[in-house]
């Protein structure tokens, strides 16, 4: 299969050579990889050229945008600045981050689960940070969540959910409407991707309300919404933020903030994400 990989990367010359190390180690090694260089202040840019001239696949991308590190439609439309390089001879497209160590045999594994399954649109491994010597997995949500970090779709599946939506929450949005479509996704607990720099470490203060205007934009509803924030809030242990979400839905919802996905998509979502509240807590059988 033809891996396409587009990587944002923002001030990331601490990480990038060794990213762009365990794809060119690959067993199955990707067709093309692009980084775009978003904004940069530091070497990233001058890093991806050097490793560029031993490997012609890989290319940098120049995106001008804001130093701000926000979640969401920043790392988007860096994402598009690369993709729209690209052309379409690809069998899997990637999203990935600019601070990740793969195994050898990521990409490999990922070709086996979709050779396996025409019906997958989506797989993964899992993120790893380092705790006091120690791997962990960075348990930020369900491990059936594939996270922002490690996006691969396969081909029809990305044209049919349209694509990555430019807002914070495409990376949970992106899998209901693989679901709408008739798309599966899964994750590979076998695969341990090394996340060396932890979600969220250079977020900007602006970016606490967000997650709220995401959830009004995805057509949660109040009372989804308020189970979503506090869902949230606990697995980050932070149960301020669960204030901070909601503030942001009420601004969003005062402001009457586009919504990112269709009304009959909508009631897909609010209808999977109750039907997942009732079998959590067995109302359903």
């Amino acid at each position: 299969m033809k891996f396409y990989i587009v990587i944002p990367a923002h001030n990331e010359e601490s990480y990038i050579c060794q990213t762009l190390q365990s794809l060119i180690d690959q067993s199955l090694q990707p067709t093309k990889v692009v980084v775009v260089d978003d904004n940069s202040t530091d070497t990233t840019a001058a890093i991806v050229k050097s490793i560029s001239q031993k490997h012609p696949w890989i290319s940098l991308v120049t995106n001008y945008s804001t130093e701000e590190h926000l979640p969401g439609g920043k790392i988007i439309n860096a994402f598009y600045k690369g993709y729209d390089t690209l052309d379409s001879d690809f069998d899997v497209i990637c999203k990935y981050d600019a601070d990740l160590i793969f195994p050898k045999n990521y990409l490999e594994s990922l070709a086996e689960h979709y050779h396996k399954n025409s019906e997958l649109g989506m797989v993964a491994g899992h993120c790893y940070i380092e705790k006091n010597g120690r791997w962990c997995l960075e348990n930020l949500t369900s491990k059936k969540h594939i996270r922002g970090p490690l996006k691969a779709y396969r081909k029809a599946c990305f044209l049919d959910i349209g694509g990555l939506k430019k807002s914070m929450g495409w990376d949970t949005i992106d899998e209901l409407l693989a679901l709408y479509n008739n798309w599966q996704f899964e994750t590979d607990e076998s695969l341990k991707v090394k996340h060396l720099k932890p979600t969220g470490a250079n977020y900007n203060h602006n970016a606490k309300h967000l997650q709220g205007t995401a959830l009004y934009k995805m057509r949660y509803g109040f009372i989804l919404a308020l189970f979503s924030a506090l869902k949230l809030a606990y697995k980050k242990h932070r149960i301020r933020l669960f204030w901070d979400y909601i503030r942001g839905y009420l601004k969003a919802l005062k402001n009457k903030e586009p919504f990112i996905i269709t009304s009959d998509q909508g009631a897909f979502v609010r209808a999977h994400r109750w039907k997942n509240i009732r079998r959590k807590f067995k109302i359903l059988p």
